[in-house]
């Protein structure tokens, strides 16, 4: 994990010259005939990722974005009208039933299927129109990391070429860098708060809630340490009756629109005495972690994620957990 994590900036440079032409082609296809619906479709990390990809094409392009139940298609054996709908599969294996069922599904009802996949012999990549391959390599640890991290840096290059955002262009072309600056962010003050915790929440908003969940799935994974996420509009309804003195609170910044109500959850949960650990922000009564700077709000989370999985793998293993191996996990999860 701790490798694969590293690798990640080397695999957003090479994703973005290496993708050029296909998602050139298919901004050109959506521009000339925009969906009129985007529908996501994922498991796990991926659909963490989908997250991601729901408040950049409903911010940038202006398509509303929904998230697909997969089991609609592979358990009830129904299927929709997916006329005029863009169908974005994201998984790193390509193989889970249930996520090749509702793709071939949607592609039966009509939508353009892409594909968003590291492993491009695969059957979601064969039964796809598109495909945008991750070009992260072969990842070898049960938790995702540089497969994660490609897959937003891929929905982002989308994004931005379907939108034609220059500023988001520029960003991802210097995005690899910052990751390495990311890299060396040390949050190893936060060990000791958590390595004997027994729960704990991640906090982010907007395009951010997509890490926040991201982190809240490698906390549990790795660390056998039981998180929930939530956003920063959502917690204070009926979650934040939880909070007692010393509960631990993970909360990402990423500086954009959401950021006045993340600093007023910030300000209630240290009120409540809670012991918060702030990614992106700095707050008086909270633990800052570090981090590199990124001019472009909407590759913040990427930043933040980055810098978070060296933290995680390090305290997994002072949890006495293996972080490459997680009990009762496998890296493909054939869920129906």
């Amino acid at each position: 994990m701790h490798q694969e994590s590293w690798q990640a900036p080397a695999c957003v440079a090479r994703q973005r010259l290496a993708n050029g032409d296909v998602i050139e082609a298919l901004g050109a296809r959506l521009r000339a005939t925009p969906p009129a619906l985007v529908v996501t479709c994922a498991r796990g990390s991926s659909d963490n990722a989908a997250s991601y990809a729901k408040y950049l094409i409903e911010t940038h392009i202006g398509t509303p974005t929904l998230s697909a139940a997969p089991s609609v298609n592979s358990v009830y054996n129904t299927h929709q009208n997916m006329g005029h709908v863009l169908f974005l599969a994201i998984s790193q294996s390509g193989k889970s039933p249930d996520i090749l069922a509702a793709a071939q599904a949607a592609k039966t009802g009509g939508a353009l299927v892409v594909c968003l996949v590291n492993e491009t012999a695969s059957p979601l990549a064969q039964l796809a129109d598109i495909v945008i391959p991750l070009q992260a390599g072969a990842e070898r640890s049960v938790a995702a990391t540089k497969t994660f991290i490609s897959s937003l840096s891929a929905l982002a290059h989308l994004v931005a070429v379907w939108g034609q955002n220059a500023e988001l262009l520029a960003g991802l072309k210097a995005l690899p860098a910052i990751l390495e600056r990311a890299l060396a962010c040390d949050w190893s003050a936060a060990i000791p708060i958590l390595v004997s915790a027994n729960s704990l929440f991640v906090v982010g908003r907007g395009l951010g809630l997509g890490v926040a969940q991201e982190a809240a799935l490698k906390f549990k994974e790795t660390c056998s340490l039981h998180a929930e996420a939530f956003s920063a509009a959502e917690v204070k309804h009926g979650p934040m009756t939880l909070v007692k003195e010393g509960f631990p609170v993970l909360i990402f910044s990423t500086h954009d629109e959401t950021q006045p109500s993340v600093d007023d959850v910030a300000s209630a949960f240290i009120m409540r005495g809670a012991r918060v650990l702030s990614a992106g922000h700095i707050y008086d009564g909270a633990l800052a972690l570090s981090t590199a700077p990124c001019a472009v709000a909407e590759l913040r989370p990427l930043v933040l994620i980055q810098s978070f999985y060296n933290f995680v793998n390090a305290l997994a293993l002072a949890r006495g957990q293996n972080p490459d191996h997680p009990p009762f996990l496998n890296k493909v999860t054939e869920t129906l």
